[in-house]
């Protein structure tokens, strides 16, 4: 049935239900006969709108051809099995994730998973942590996980969120329960910041769950406000190209920058209503006319506690022993929604030569801001460069650094025929650096559109 898979690598690079069901029965990582739920949820490529996304920015996602594959059934005994391709299998006890009958409480969870051989477990745990908390889902039989993924980490394509949508999806599934897929991105979301503790933004989880194919998912913020998909002209095409330079949510510039933005907001909010307290919502005229000047260009968070105690923000908390760029991570969603409003408007309207140049500016303004924030890289810069130098003469207008910034993937959009440039753009940054960069193309359904299978091993 469908193409056998050899090794833990051919596994992985399951492309469809077919080949990803062949190789659970070849490897019998299910008992023969038994019965799974199966679920899909593809990575995504950050277009527009990135770190804006935990200020209630409008952005812009594609989910990637590359995805993560999930199975979950229930089995005898009380412990959560977990298996992952390239990591030896996880098991913990039902009574650990419920010691006394009672779910540990997320942070408790968090400590729990934080360090050690465990910590990549957390993903998973806590989806099912999330599901006990908020679904009712009795942490008392066994429950058995198979994850396997395209989607590579570290490259800023939702490599977490994919495996989290995956796993939820299947697992509420082989527990029968049933769960609307806006719940199911919200959860895994809560799963990711508050059990692994990665302070990311929800457009990750929202784009697995709900991307379409050749259609870019549009996403107001606020907090999770689906819009209209917007059609990629047939002319213009997008690619990712990853650095190799690794790319973490839960690192230390990311979490800065959004701690910065949060700053920024609590000393705005004294100036001016700020409405729903999102940044985006302030326009860029105004913030420029009156705002900007009440922002210092940094600020030490022992001066900022101690005026105001601590800002809004649920998953991020303010350093006394460090300085934050404020001015930088609060202009950035102000300027940053404007920019992904203008990229939506000329994508929809019928565009000529002048309007796909205006698209590649909005990419590179977008690209220069995270540079700003102090979310940039080398090889990002490198990447987007060569870009550049292609220029439109080689069919690409413009990239942009995605996701959390600081390393992972560059987003590229040219024309439909310009697959040569990227190779070219490919080539260079190898011969410069050493590192071939990986190429994403295409597209693929979410879990909204696959979803969960039933299948017999």
């Amino acid at each position: 049935m469908g193409t056998m898979l050899r090794s833990d690598a051919d596994l992985g690079a399951a492309a469809s239900l077919e080949a990803f069901a062949g190789a659970l029965r070849q490897r019998r990582l299910f008992e023969p006969g038994a019965t799974i739920a199966v679920a899909r949820a593809p990575g995504r490529l950050d277009v527009m709108g990135g770190i804006a996304d935990y200020s209630g920015s409008l952005v812009l996602e594609r989910p990637i051809a590359e995805a993560t594959w999930a199975a979950a059934q229930r089995v005898e005994g009380s412990a959560l099995e977990i298996v992952s391709l390239g990591r030896p299998p996880y098991t913990v006890p039902m009574q650990m994730l419920a010691p006394g009958g009672a779910p540990l409480s997320y942070e408790e969870a968090r400590r729990m998973f934080a360090q050690g051989p465990s910590r990549w477990a957390a993903y998973i745990a806590g989806v099912v942590l999330v599901l006990a908390r908020a679904r009712g889902l009795a942490l008392t039989a066994g429950a058995r996980v198979v994850v396997a993924s395209q989607v590579p980490e570290g490259s800023g394509v939702s490599s977490s969120a994919a495996v989290e949508t995956a796993a939820m999806s299947a697992l509420a599934a082989a527990f029968g329960i049933d769960l609307p897929p806006r719940e199911l991105a919200l959860h895994c979301q809560a799963a990711e910041n508050l059990v692994a503790g990665a302070p990311c933004g929800v457009m990750d989880q929202m784009t697995c769950v709900f991307g379409e194919p050749e259609a870019l998912l549009a996403l107001l913020c606020q907090p999770a406000e689906l819009q209209p998909p917007v059609p990629v002209p047939d002319d213009l095409d997008l690619w990712g190209l990853d650095s190799g330079e690794r790319h973490a949510v839960s690192g230390s510039d990311y979490g800065a920058v959004r701690a910065g933005a949060f700053m920024g907001l609590r000393l705005l909010s004294d100036r001016v209503p700020v409405a729903g307290g999102y940044l985006a919502n302030l326009a860029p005229e105004a913030f420029e006319r009156e705002l900007v000047r009440y922002l210092p260009d940094e600020m030490a968070g022992d001066e900022f506690l101690a005026r105001f105690g601590d800002t809004a923000d649920t998953v991020t908390s303010v350093d006394r022993g460090r300085r934050y760029r404020v001015r930088a991570a609060t202009a950035h969603p102000v300027y940053e929604r404007r920019r992904v409003e203008n990229f939506r408007e000329l994508l929809l309207a019928p565009a000529g030569e002048a309007e796909r140049h205006r698209l590649g500016e909005l990419m590179y303004e977008s690209h220069a801001s995270y540079g700003r924030c102090g979310l940039g890289s080398p090889g990002t810069d490198r990447l987007a460069g060569l870009v550049r130098t292609e220029g439109a003469a080689g069919g690409l207008y413009g990239a942009r650094i995605t996701g959390g910034g600081s390393g992972g993937t560059v987003a590229v959009l040219g024309r439909r025929d310009a697959a040569p440039a990227i190779a070219r753009v490919a080539a260079a940054y190898e011969r410069q650096t050493g590192h071939r960069p990986h190429v994403f193309a295409g597209s693929s359904p979410g879990v909204l559109a696959f979803g969960s299978r039933s299948i017999t091993v």
